[in-house]
């Protein structure tokens, strides 16, 4: 089949069964108590917790986790939004205590992009000489914490000096 034919058809949503998505029927859960235990249950199995941590290290911050969560969840038909929006401080406050026992860092996702570049630059940049200093030991090479040398400048040498170029509207051709 071609790529041309491969979207879905204007207008081919209107000729569905009502109803037929998890997110079109009433939830299956309504008390924010309820949703709020269900998904520190879901959190606390080992597997959700290293995935949900290894997301963290990886430089997902703690907000679009927990959000996507919440999201799933919705499009699953498990809770409506508004208990969503009502739940996820909690489960916010829930997820970061478990990333704070467990020793990792992460960015919450409050604080503005520009407001801590050198410092995420820092961060980011002792995370790859830890990654590459594991790397040279399971190859059973030496050492790389050491600070990296500064490249000598280079300097290129010019026979003749070059002609200004024509400038204008009319030297464009």
């Amino acid at each position: 089949m071609s790529i041309a034919f491969a979207a879905p058809i204007p207008g081919q949503s209107l000729t569905a069964e009502p109803r037929n998505l998890p997110f079109e029927r009433p939830p299956e859960i309504t008390d924010p108590l309820e949703a709020l235990d269900m998904h520190v249950e879901n959190i606390t199995r080992p597997q959700a917790m290293k995935d949900a941590f290894y997301f963290l290290e990886e430089g997902l911050d703690m907000v679009s986790l927990v959000e996507g969560i919440l999201r799933s969840a919705v499009m699953a038909g498990l809770h409506s939004i508004d208990v969503s929006l009502a739940i996820a401080p909690a489960l916010h406050e829930y997820i970061l205590s478990l990333a704070l026992d467990a020793d990792i860092e992460f960015d919450e996702g409050f604080e503005k992009p520009d407001q801590d570049k050198g410092i995420q630059y820092a961060r980011d940049r002792s995370k790859a000489l830890k990654m590459l200093e594991e790397l040279r030991e399971s190859d059973g090479e030496g050492s790389i914490m050491e600070e990296p040398e500064e490249p000598e400048e280079m300097t290129m040498e010019q026979e003749e000096p070059l002609e200004e170029a024509p400038r204008g509207l009319m030297a464009r051709t």
